[in-house]
């Protein structure tokens, strides 16, 4: 049994291993450019109903995390099905993989906006700067198992997060702010994963 156990570990850390050497493929780049369209809904619906964030922190809390949920729920319900279909018997692994690398990033994205609705409202407009910093941090963190070029993604969202933090007041809060950073860095992903995955495919035709 002791040696049947080993058996599994060894196999379960090869997985693992493979599963970090390969491109998570998961991501479809018509998904990713609806979570662009979806930023620039809600900046829409922030401009028409929500002209005074610093003044309804919560509503914008609200609107934003509402967003943020569908968006990930939709990546998320279509990556299940994607990654089982293009990495086959390696995709639960795979997941499990894309999952952890963004998980703390989701978590402190999800918390943030609680904290800083409990500190004094001085400090509420940097919330889509960090917003966009954390974000920024997710991409960095998941880019070993994504195209190179996903780099960019994460260097775009730390500029436009820190540029949202030198504002320096309420100016942040602009719907502007993180429908442009969204809409723009999602519609970016959305571009790269597009062109990867051509190159993947001529690869495949080539090789056969």
């Amino acid at each position: 049994m002791t040696e049947l156990n080993r058996a599994l570990i060894d196999i379960r850390n090869i997985r693992r291993q493979v599963a970090q050497a390969t491109e998570f493929r998961g991501y479809g780049p018509l998904t990713l450019s609806a979570t662009a369209v979806l930023a620039l809904l809600a900046g829409f619906v922030q401009s028409r109903w929500l002209p005074q964030p610093a003044s309804n922190p919560v509503q914008y809390v609200a609107l934003w995390l509402t967003t943020a949920l569908l968006c990930a729920a939709l990546i998320a319900s279509q990556m299940i099905g994607r990654a089982k279909r293009l990495h086959s018997g390696m995709a639960d692994e795979m997941i499990r993989m894309a999952v952890t690398q963004f998980l703390p990033a989701s978590i402190a994205g999800l918390v943030l906006p609680f904290v800083l609705l409990r500190v004094s409202g001085d400090v509420f407009w940097l919330l889509p700067g960090l917003w966009q910093i954390v974000f920024s941090l997710g991409v960095f963190a998941s880019c070993r198992s994504l195209p190179r070029p996903m780099m960019l993604v994460g260097s775009w969202f730390l500029v436009t997060g820190l540029a949202s933090v030198a504002l320096g007041d309420a100016r942040a809060l602009a719907p502007a702010t993180m429908s442009g950073a969204y809409g723009i860095g999602m519609t970016l992903v959305a571009v790269i994963l597009y062109v990867s995955a051509q190159k993947a495919s001529n690869d495949e035709e080539q090789e056969r």
